[in-house]
């Protein structure tokens, strides 16, 4: 498992920090469901169309998007740690044709932390290890970060609808 030590930003680190209004369980469950990843993954203007998960380690993801262009960007990933509902670590193998991918830059290491804060909120900590510091600053000019923002936002109108 990733220490915490481990969660810091760097060079070729992009990390996003977030408290959403939901329980712990939900949130992690909202990453982990195809069914409701597809309802909030990506940044505003796009379509979540296609989505399967393989939630076990050595496990893959596939994430199909539809952006208001007309493409289509996808992203695949392997797990690498499955420990409900605190933390989900994958490698991007992301299209190598987009510097973000569908949301996971290529070739890059990306922790998910989920930590209760208080009864009824969670923080969300996204950590990106990319392989160089222009990977990093290629991801987040091709719109990593905002993306990221994006479909948080778009997560805490999921869960305050259900």
């Amino acid at each position: 498992m990733t220490s915490i030590a481990d969660l810091a930003p760097g060079e070729r680190v992009i990390l996003i920090s977030r408290v959403v209004d939901a329980p712990r369980d939900l949130v992690f469950e909202a990453f982990t469901n195809p069914k409701h990843l597809t309802r909030f993954w990506g940044p505003k203007g796009f379509d979540c169309t296609d989505c399967k998960v393989d939630l076990r380690v050595g496990g893959t993801f596939s994430i199909m998007m539809r952006g208001p262009d007309g493409n289509s960007y996808p992203a695949t990933g392997v797990y690498e740690d499955v420990t409900p509902p605190e933390q989900i670590v994958y490698s991007g193998t992301a299209n190598e044709g987009h510097p973000c991918g569908g949301g996971i830059p290529p070739r890059s290491t990306v922790t998910m932390r989920f930590t209760e804060e208080g009864a009824r909120k969670t923080k969300i900590v996204v950590h990106s290890l990319l392989q160089t510091s222009a990977d990093k600053d290629a991801a987040i000019a091709g719109g990593f970060s905002i993306g990221w923002n994006d479909s948080i936002d778009r997560l805490e109108a999921f869960l305050a609808s259900q």
